[in-house]
């Protein structure tokens, strides 16, 4: 029979860094209120939650890769909120942004999630941070807890 390992939303026992920038905090508030509330649901206990504030999205990845390298950590969670301006600076941002986040999952062995916003504007930014609904941190702590889950299953057994 084939052995399926899938990450089930079971925090229990685990440790989750969230790191959230405050560059545009009217979002990234509402992000990290997600992020908590769905890792309380998950069963973590707050203790085995450490929240890290950053200036900005750019200033999340390596925050998130000094928590992902000091071992104490089953999961990262990252929040910012880029929102583009008069400038193509958000496009050059979100890149460099989501590409440090996923060289550092892949170089650590910790799972980070991505939930940084790129948004062409203020109102679907809020959209995607709204408590009820489609609230990327809540999702972003989610995909964290089963990422954190699978690899604890993952360990030595298959």
């Amino acid at each position: 029979m084939t052995k399926i390992i899938e990450g089930k939303p079971s925090g229990k026992g685990l440790r989750f860094g969230v790191v959230v920038g405050r560059f545009n905090s009217f979002v990234t508030d509402k992000l990290l209120d997600g992020a908590l509330e769905a890792l309380k649901g998950c069963g973590v206990e707050e203790e085995d939650m450490v929240v890290v504030r950053v200036p900005g999205s750019f200033e999340v990845p390596p925050a998130a890769k000094k928590l992902a390298d000091s071992g104490r950590f089953h999961a990262v969670i990252c929040l910012g909120a880029i929102i583009k301006g008069e400038t193509p600076h958000w496009e050059y941002l979100g890149r460099t942004v989501s590409d440090a986040i996923a060289r550092t999952a892949l170089e650590s062995g910790v799972p980070l999630t991505f939930g940084i916003l790129t948004t062409e504007t203020r109102d679907t930014a809020l959209a995607r941070a709204e408590e009820r609904g489609d609230n990327r941190g809540y999702n972003a702590a989610i995909a964290a807890v089963e990422m954190a889950d699978l690899y604890r299953q993952m360990e030595g057994n298959y």
